[in-house]
């Protein structure tokens, strides 16, 4: 915790800069036959480069590529298996969206490093170093990104009676436990992401939401994921995944007003202008 909150906050990933100073969005690209809300949709090459185009065009500064679904009761893939997936998108990716920062969402060490050698900037893993601590050297060799997401037990059983003593004070602990690992590791360009739906309870993940602002004290960029999770379909009468887009947008605003940089997120267009008008509200009230 040796950083202090900064509203301007300038993340460097590799040999990038992202200026923090309003928020950004993350667009989500997963390559994957079974993620909950686009499962199957862009795991071929040309459809997922196709929706990587569209992304960045819609304002996404980041891409998230994952190749392993981690919605609840998902089994776990090979190594082998998930780096197919992934790595020839973003190879070609890396290239044909110069201006794009990429993200590797994976909790394997050699996937990771696959990644970075062709071009990744960011790794994004949803154990927060409990499956990879080698996590920290990685980042550190190749002055990447980390996002350091808290989860609770693993995809297959993680909503399984998820319990904490104070979810959002136990968050903070954790996290603060894992920043000063990459900070010893080396590692400069952290993201804290609290992990909406990993192990969390309705009630957990709107404690979470409401106290958000608390995770700015280690003085890193806060990440928000809760596009069209199942809180969003809770809150809405058990609405499916295709129906959650305005209540995940109330969500990803509220956690703008309470701190979040980074919006991971399905719908990039209907994020970005979220964050416009949110920037228009900030900006007004300068004056």
């Amino acid at each position: 915790m040796s950083k202090t909150a900064d509203t301007h906050h300038i993340l460097k990933v590799r040999d990038r800069e992202l200026d923090l100073s309003t928020p950004k969005v993350m667009g989500i690209l997963n390559v994957t036959p079974d993620s909950f809300s686009d499962g199957g949709e862009y795991n071929k090459l040309e459809s997922a480069l196709d929706r990587i185009e569209v992304m960045v065009r819609q304002g996404a500064e980041i891409i998230d590529i994952g190749g392993e679904s981690t919605r609840p009761g998902s089994d776990p893939v090979s190594a082998d298996e998930e780096a197919s997936r992934v790595l020839p998108v973003l190879k070609v990716a890396v290239e044909r969206f110069s201006d794009t920062l990429f993200s590797i969402d994976t909790t394997k060490y050699s996937v990771a490093r696959s990644a970075l050698e062709a071009g990744a900037h960011i790794i994004n893993d949803v154990s927060g170093l409990q499956k990879e601590p080698r996590f920290a050297e990685l980042c550190s060799e190749f002055k990447a990104g980390y996002v350091l997401m808290h989860s609770q037990g693993d995809p297959k059983t993680m909503q399984k009676n998820p319990a904490y003593e104070e979810v959002v004070s136990d968050i903070i602990d954790f996290i603060g436990r894992q920043v000063e690992v990459l900070e010893n590791g080396g590692v400069e360009s952290i993201m804290v992401d609290p992990g909406i739906g990993f192990g969390k309870t309705l009630q957990h993940n709107l404690k979470i939401i409401s106290g958000l602002h608390k995770f700015t004290k280690f003085g890193y960029p806060v990440l928000m994921g809760a596009s069209r999770k199942s809180m969003v379909g809770q809150i809405l009468n058990n609405r499916p995944a295709d129906g959650r887009l305005a209540g995940t947008i109330a969500v990803h605003y509220q956690s703008l007003m309470n701190g979040a940089k980074i919006l991971r997120v399905h719908d990039v267009l209907e994020a970005n202008d979220s964050i416009q008008v949110y920037n228009a509200v900030m900006s007004s009230e300068d004056r």
